[in-house]
C-alpha cells in the first residue's frame, strides 16, 4: 500500500508539474508579447520612390538598433521595439490596403510613413479610424495635418513652409548677388506633392510680382522628358523651380545639359534632388543646383557628425533629410512611449501631443525641438538651403542659406554661370 501511494504521489506531483509547464506555454507568449512593442512603417520599397524609402529603412533600423541596445523603453519594463515594414509602391490604395494589415493582422501600436503625400494622406485616415498613433517623418502636403485628426503628428516642415522658404531665398540672393529675376518656370511631378507645391509657388510668385512663363506636370514614371525640357528652354525662363523623384530628377538634369538649356538658377525641393543616388548619376551636371532640405551632414547639431559617420559606414552613404527625420521618429517614438508608460493608444497619443523634444540622440536636425501644435504639425520644423558645387574635393552639397546657417568660407555661386 506504501508503494502504490507513493507512486501516485509521484504521479501527482508529475502531473500538477506537467500542467505548470503547459499553463507556462500558454501564458509565456503574452509575457513576451508585453516585453515588444511593434512599430509599423509604411514605405515605398519599389517604385519611383525605392530609392527613398530605403533610405528612411536604414535609418530607422539603426536607431531601433541603438535603442534596443541601450535597454528599449524602461517604463515598460525594458520593451524592445520591434519594426514592421509594408511597401506602398508608391501608390495610396495600397498604402491603405498595408495599413489596415498592420494594424488588424500584425496589431502594430504605432504606425509611421509613408514618404509620399499622396499615399500618407489616405492612409492617415486608416490610422485615425482606429485610433492609432501615426507618425509621419516626412510627407510635405499641408492637407496631411488639416484634417483635423487627433492622432497624425508630422516632424518635418510641411509644404506650405518650404515653399515660403524657397522665395524668401531667392530674393534673399538676388539682394546679396544684386542680380535680377523676373520669369520662373515650374516643373513638378503630378502626384500630391508636387501640386502641393505648384499651389503655393502660384500664389508666392504672384505675390512677389515675378512672371510664371511655365507651369508643367509630369508623370515620375516618365523615361524621355526632352518635351518637357523644350518647353523650359522656350520659356526662357530666368529660374527654373523643380519637385522630382530620384529616377525623374536624374534625367532632367541631365536632359537640361543635353540641351544646353541657359538658367540663371534651378532651385529644387529635397526628394529625389536631394537622393545620393541623384548626385551620383548627374555628377558635374548637377553643379550650382540649390536644393532646400531639413538637414545636410555639415549642420551644426551635436551628435550629427559622429551619426552621419556611422550611418555612413554601415550602408556606404550619407544621411539625407529624409532619412534623419525617419531616425528622430524612432527617438520620437521611444520619448513618447517613455512619458506614456502604457500600450494604451490613448496614452501614447496624449503623450505624443505633449510632446517638446529638445535633446537626445535623435535631435541632429536643424531646427531646436519637436513640438506638435494643435493640428498635429511640428512647429518647430525649419528648413535650410544648400548648393551642390566642387570646392576641391568633388561635387558636394554645401548649406547656404540661411545665411547664419552657411558654410563657414563658402560663397554661393549666383546666379549659375
Amino acid at each position: 500500500m506504501e508503494k502504490r501511494h507513493a507512486f501516485w504521489k509521484i504521479m501527482g506531483t508529475t502531473l500538477l508539474l506537467a500542467l505548470f509547464m503547459a499553463a507556462s506555454l500558454v501564458i509565456s507568449p503574452v509575457m513576451a508579447g508585453d516585453k515588444v512593442i511593434k512599430i509599423g512603417n509604411i514605405i515605398p520599397l519599389s517604385g519611383p520612390s525605392a530609392s527613398v524609402g530605403d533610405q528612411g529603412k536604414k535609418a530607422r533600423q539603426m536607431a531601433i538598433e541603438e535603442i534596443n541596445l541601450a535597454g528599449g523603453i524602461k517604463s515598460l519594463g525594458n520593451a524592445k521595439l520591434e519594426l514592421y515594414y509594408a511597401d506602398s509602391e508608391s501608390k495610396p490604395e495600397k498604402g491603405v490596403a498595408e495599413a489596415e494589415r498592420l494594424i488588424n493582422t500584425e496589431k502594430v501600436n504605432v504606425l509611421t510613413g509613408c514618404w509620399n503625400s499622396a499615399v500618407t494622406y489616405p492612409t492617415s485616415a486608416v490610422a485615425e479610424r482606429y485610433g492609432v498613433p501615426f507618425i509621419v517623418p516626412v510627407s510635405v502636403s499641408d492637407k496631411i495635418t488639416d484634417q483635423g485628426f487627433k492622432n497624425v503628428f508630422r516632424i518635418a516642415a510641411k509644404d506650405s513652409w518650404w515653399t515660403r522658404d524657397q522665395f524668401s531665398f531667392l530674393k534673399d540672393m538676388q539682394k546679396e548677388f544684386g542680380a535680377s529675376v523676373k520669369k520662373i518656370a515650374f516643373v513638378y511631378e503630378n502626384g500630391d506633392w508636387g501640386k502641393g507645391f505648384a499651389g503655393q509657388w502660384k500664389q508666392l510668385a504672384k505675390e512677389a510680382g515675378y512672371e510664371v512663363v511655365m507651369d508643367e506636370p509630369y508623370p515620375s514614371t516618365a523615361t524621355d522628358l526632352s518635351p518637357v525640357v523644350q518647353k523650359i528652354r522656350r520659356s526662357k525662363a530666368d529660374v527654373l523651380m523643380l519637385v522630382s523623384n530620384a529616377a525623374d530628377a536624374i534625367l532632367l538634369t541631365n536632359t537640361l545639359a543635353e540641351y544646353k538649356v541657359k538658367l540663371k538658377a534651378i532651385i529644387t525641393s529635397g526628394g529625389g534632388h536631394a537622393d545620393p543616388s541623384f548626385l551620383k548619376a548627374a555628377g558635374k551636371n548637377a553643379q550650382y543646383i540649390f536644393d532646400i532640405v531639413e538637414w545636410e551632414t555639415d549642420v551644426n547639431k551635436p551628435g550629427a557628425k559622429e551619426t552621419n559617420a556611422k550611418y555612413k559606414s554601415k550602408y556606404g552613404t550619407n544621411l539625407t533629410g529624409e532619412a534623419v527625420d525617419a531616425y528622430l521618429a524612432m527617438y520620437l517614438i521611444k520619448d513618447a512611449l517613455e512619458r506614456a508608460a502604457s500600450l494604451d493608444p490613448d496614452k501614447i497619443r496624449q503623450a505624443l501631443a505633449d510632446t517638446d523634444l529638445k535633446e537626445g540622440p535623435g535631435m541632429i536636425v536643424g531646427y531646436d525641438a519637436v513640438k506638435f501644435d494643435a493640428t498635429g504639425q511640428n512647429e518647430q520644423a525649419s528648413l535650410v538651403m544648400v548648393q551642390i558645387n566642387d570646392i576641391g574635393n568633388g561635387l558636394e552639397r554645401i548649406s547656404v542659406w540661411p545665411k547664419s546657417a552657411r558654410r563657414a568660407g563658402y560663397t554661393p555661386v549666383f546666379p549659375k554661370p
